[in-house]
């Protein structure tokens, strides 16, 4: 069973996920980073591969992508420096990219690395559906990749439906039509999107991004999902921190902290 269906199966509320740059802040802190933020309590992590024009995300983590770049980060370094890390790592892993580095690495070595380092999971926001079902879908399942699709206040019933039939794992919700990091706080025009969307009762899990960045937004946000992922936030804890094992264990303490 992919671990992300089992993660799923045995925790139905309050699931975090914590987003991070690969080789960020430095080229050599991608393990120590996913270890500390699994050893603070976080359930999923989603490793970003780092690209030059990573359209979705805002200044944040645009800044975390150069730098890592910058700092030599690359598709062919992130899979060396991944080997064997599953001796450590045991929650549920996911690649957030842009389809043009990989589909420059090539799609399918892309995929037979996943599966040879144990990578759970793809989000790729600039992956058509059409493009995915026509092209990619055969060899994701081949190499047992689950995909996750994003949705916004700004998607029909029928494109939230056709989300929920062809993804696997989770969906990812965005909470506002913005990039990444551009609002820290939930609106009730939010709410009511959140709210909609948990009515339509979608046969998968939900969780929410954009916007989370504490405690009170990560609480807001599993009232209405199964939990919340958080990047830009912790980014930018992270960001000049000289303790790192410490920061992490700060930060996501901090968000999973109930009043």
């Amino acid at each position: 069973m992919n671990r992300i269906d089992y993660l799923f199966q045995t925790k139905k509320e309050r699931v975090l996920s914590i987003y991070v740059t690969a080789g960020f802040p430095s080229l050599e802190n991608t393990l120590p980073v996913i270890e500390a933020i699994q050893a603070a309590g976080a359930d999923i992590i989603e490793l970003g591969i780092p690209y030059s024009d990573p359209i979705a995300d805002g200044p944040t983590i645009q800044e975390s992508n150069t730098r890592a770049l910058e700092n030599g980060m690359s598709i062919k370094t992130l899979f060396s420096q991944l080997l064997g890390f599953r001796s450590k790592i045991h929650v549920p892993v996911i690649l957030m990219g842009y389809l043009n580095p990989i589909i420059q690495f090539g799609v399918e070595e892309f995929c037979k690395k996943c599966k040879e380092v144990g990578i759970d999971g793809l989000i790729l926001p600039d992956l058509p559906m059409s493009q995915y079902l026509e092209e990619y879908k055969a060899l994701f399942e081949e190499y047992g990749l689950f995909i996750s699709f994003l949705i916004s206040p700004q998607t029909s019933e029928k494109r939230i439906r056709e989300v929920d039939e062809n993804s696997n794992g989770f969906i990812y919700m965005v909470s506002s039509h913005a990039i990444t990091g551009a609002k820290t706080a939930i609106s009730k025009e939010q709410e009511e999107y959140f709210e909609r969307v948990a009515k339509m009762n979608l046969t998968h899990p939900r969780l929410i991004g954009f916007g989370i960045s504490d405690a009170a937004t990560f609480q807001l946000a599993s009232q209405y999902s199964q939990g919340a992922i958080i990047g830009s936030a912790f980014i930018k804890h992270i960001t000049n921190s000289t303790d790192l094992k410490q920061d992490i264990q700060n930060f996501i303490q901090g968000v999973l902290a109930q009043e």
